[in-house]
């Protein structure tokens, strides 16, 4: 399949983009953030880039106004850093799917701390009825 310009500006755009926020941006409102994305429309003119905060909701929102009062910014940098012949309306939405992710992995750890290894069902404390025990005075 072939790479489309497309995705190769947005990639350089993720790039570009998450380095302004590391190493340009002074806002104290900006949280720990990563850039997971970027998408861009057909004519390459707007970019929507995904972000993920680390953080309670008050943290995601103070990052959220950052990035939105940091934008203008953001498109003059990307401006000046990439040679394109327009330089695309930057648009950052917020990208749950990091703490969805966190959240099954959580459910699946429980699933395997309450069942046994076939799945069976075993009370907390109690051991799998094929393990072996590791107390002291239990060698048979």
């Amino acid at each position: 399949m072939q790479y489309k310009r497309k995705d190769r500006v947005g990639d350089l755009l993720k790039r570009e983009i998450a380095e302004i926020i590391q190493t340009e941006l002074k806002d104290p409102g900006l949280g720990f953030v990563t850039v997971t994305g970027a998408k861009l429309s057909p004519d390459l003119k707007q970019a929507r880039i995904f972000y993920s905060v680390l953080g309670d909701e008050d943290s995601k929102k103070k990052t959220a106004s950052a990035l939105k009062r940091a934008s203008g910014f953001i498109q003059n940098e990307i401006g000046r850093r990439l040679k394109l012949k327009y330089t695309p309306q930057i648009l950052f939405q917020f990208d749950g799917s990091v703490e969805y992710g966190a959240h099954i992995q959580g459910l699946i750890e429980e699933i395997h701390r309450t069942e046994g290894p076939e799945g069976q069902k075993i009370d907390q404390g109690e051991r799998p009825p094929d393990s072996t025990s590791d107390e002291p005075g239990d060698n048979e």
